[in-house]
């Protein structure tokens, strides 16, 4: 009986564990819930937690046809990047800042699985980054500046009566955070804690002790390693600080890598802070928060999202420009890479004039320098958008505010900046200030036309002030220019196309000279290289609308190149022109005072990215060759640098790697820190009294 009666208890068990395991009829019909939309509590809104905007990019798993696709379509458009072996290892003194092997890492972010499509994109990104070179950037405009991260508390670095130098909280933050982010504002008000509810004013001006428990610098190298753009560590460190820049429309103020990102990196920061005319230092925790990019496609969850701002777009791509189906970008139009082109807006029209300049996961910021540091000089002639003429109070110091070098229309811009400098020296000017603070370059021919304008005609601007350049000649570009010189592009609508270029002596190739045929073959950090010969300056006289004046207008020793560092591109082929062959004095403002500051960055020679080369590819009839690029399936953009220009002493070598060290690392003190006219009069009392 014992053993048939646990016979029974166990059958009777085992009943009623599969009768608690079946459904019923009601439950079995109930559909399982559905995930939340994690970009679905972010859509609608103006401003979010950073927090939130990553929980939606982290939603999205990475396919792994996007990730095959964005790979190969870097990989095979770095062939076209004149840097790509030069950057596995910079000589001093980048030594320690250039070091990144491109192919290496793309290998091994091939071979790397991601949770999601934002860290993949991330690891990619980054890769571009360390580079540190503003040309070669990859940008995505699915996360690059979707949303933004922003602080109301911009930083200074200032030096006090006594010359200690010490990060602050800029004096004009509140009234720069209050214009800007007038509907944001009281987020930041109420997030304060205790007493200084309400108060966020008052930490204006406060000197920053510690960021997130340690030394203030600590803070700046970390944004430093990644934020990218320029070879030299001083100008990464003075990004992280806010600045002005002068702007097609006005006079902007930059908030600086501290309180604006990219990307929803960071959720709040705490500091240690000790508040003007206060003796006791306070701690504060201040949330970051998320605000939609100004061209950003708004969205309702994540499907909306991912059709509006991440699939490629029209010009993504590149386009045979010999098909019945192609025409021209329609005026007004943004394209992709001119969104995060460090620049003013360029017509379609006026695409033929070459540029170099750089690109940047942020736009062009267009936050308004507040009305108590904008120069309140009168505006001279020849002043018009992007460049400003002034004369200081001493009578004889003019000062050319120059924002970029693109500006609208080529011709206009050109003429106005002889116009302005003419009209400076007839009013007494006997030397110059050039203000490039954040200048990120333009048009190529611009930068020479300035040089030659006010050096006049002499050895080094005659027959053309510019740099010699090399490009690569890899097996493709060389089938491109096979193309044109065999007569494949009769209107010569090919970058490669040989009319377009010079050879070493500064004369034009034949329409049938195949000038990347016999290449110069070279090794480069151990690696076998190809480059083109060295090829002539491309600026004539038909570049420039108006001949330039007969005699200089400046001597070279009576001119003062002034900027925070950030001068690159076409704005470094004008400083350092003017610097090594002129005699100008080159002055950066701030900067930290035991790290040498370089005048400028990012030289290149002329710079371009995928979309231009997928064009040159299709217009050659190449796409279907195995080395052509794929069409990019997402709304990327991947800058390089397509030509480089010899250096001036060193005239064997790249120019991009070569010392620029200022003349003079201006300090700054609380009534100079973002105050153009201050700052000039500053330059001026140094450089010549």
């Amino acid at each position: 009986m014992g053993f048939a009666f646990r016979k029974l208890v166990a059958l009777i068990g085992l009943l009623s564990v599969l009768a608690s395991a079946a459904p019923d009829a009601d439950s079995a019909q109930a559909p399982a819930p559905a995930p939340k939309d994690a970009c679905a509590a972010i859509g609608g809104k103006t401003w979010v937690a950073p927090k939130d905007v990553r929980a939606c990019y982290q939603s999205v798993k990475l396919d792994p046809k996007i990730k095959s696709n964005v790979i190969e379509v870097v990989n095979k458009t770095l062939a076209f990047h004149s840097s790509v072996n030069y950057q596995i290892q910079a000589p001093a003194p980048f030594n320690n800042d250039v070091h990144e092997d491109l192919a290496g890492d793309l290998a091994k972010i091939s071979h790397t699985n991601y949770d999601s499509e934002y860290d993949f994109h991330i690891a990619v990104s980054r890769m571009t980054k360390r580079l540190n070179d503003g040309h070669c950037v990859w940008v995505n405009a699915c996360y690059d500046s979707m949303f933004v991260n922003y602080l109301p508390i911009p930083l200074s670095l200032l030096v006090d009566s006594r010359g200690k130098q010490d990060v602050y909280i800029a004096k004009e933050a509140f009234t720069v955070a209050s214009a800007e982010f007038a509907d944001g504002i009281d987020f930041w008000q109420n997030s304060l804690p205790g007493n200084l509810k309400g108060q966020l004013a008052s930490l204006s001006g406060a000197k920053v002790l510690t960021i997130n428990g340690e030394a203030p610098f600590n803070a700046v190298n970390a944004n430093a390693a990644i934020a990218g753009s320029y070879q030299g560590l001083g100008t990464r460190q003075n990004g992280y600080f806010s600045s002005y820049q002068r702007s097609s429309g006005g006079w902007n103020y930059l908030l600086g890598n501290f309180a604006q990102q990219a990307l929803p990196l960071d959720d709040q920061v705490t500091l240690t802070i000790l508040r003007v005319n206060q003796t006791r230092t306070e701690t504060v925790t201040i949330p970051y928060h998320s605000r939609i990019g100004a061209s950003s496609i708004k969205f309702n969850d994540t499907t909306s999202w991912r059709s509006g701002n991440c699939l490629a777009q029209p010009d993504t791509n590149g386009f045979d420009a010999y098909s019945d189906s192609f025409s021209p970008t329609p005026a007004g139009t943004i394209t992709p890479v001119q969104k995060y082109q460090q620049q003013p807006l360029i017509a379609s029209s006026q695409k033929k004039h070459l540029v170099n300049v750089m690109l940047d996961d942020t736009p062009l910021t267009d936050v308004v320098l507040p009305p108590q540091l904008i120069p309140g000089l009168p505006v001279l002639d020849g002043s018009q958008r992007i460049v400003q003429f002034y004369m200081l109070d001493d009578g004889k110091t003019g000062v050319m505010a120059l924002g970029s070098f693109s500006d609208g229309d080529y011709d206009t811009f050109l003429n106005n900046l002889v116009n302005g400098l003419v009209n400076l020296k007839k009013q007494g000017a006997t030397r110059l200030i050039a203000d490039v603070s954040n200048n990120g370059g333009g048009w190529i021919c611009a930068a020479h036309y300035l040089h030659r304008v006010i050096s006049g005609p002499k050895s080094t601007t005659e027959p053309q002030p510019g740099l010699d350049t090399k490009t690569r000649a890899g097996p493709l570009a060389k089938l491109i220019v096979k193309t044109a010189s065999d007569g494949g592009d009769p209107q010569a609508r090919l970058l490669y196309n040989p009319i377009n270029w010079s050879n070493a002596n500064n004369t034009r190739f034949g329409a049938n000279e195949n000038w990347l045929d016999p290449s110069v073959d070279i090794t480069v950090n151990g690696k076998k290289d190809s480059f083109s010969q060295r090829l002539g300056q491309e600026c004539t006289a038909a570049d420039f609308p108006t001949p330039p004046p007969e005699e200089a207008l400046f001597d070279g020793s009576q001119i003062a190149i002034v900027s925070n560092g950030r001068c690159a591109s076409s704005c470094s082929l004008f400083s350092i022109t003017l610097s090594k062959e002129e005699g100008a004095k080159t002055v950066v403002i701030g900067g930290k005072q035991d790290v040498q500051q370089q005048y400028c960055g990012t030289v290149g020679g002329q710079s371009t990215d995928f979309e231009t080369i997928d064009s040159e590819i299709k217009t050659a009839q190449l796409k279907d060759h195995e080395l052509a690029p794929p069409d990019l399936l997402v709304n990327g953009v991947l800058g390089i640098t397509w030509r480089l220009g010899f250096g001036v002493e060193n005239t064997q070598q790249p120019e991009e790697w070569q010392n620029h060290p200022a003349d003079i690392n201006l300090p700054i003190t609380s009534d100079l820190a973002n105050n153009p006219l201050a700052i000039w009069k500053a330059v001026a009392d140094r450089v010549w009294n």
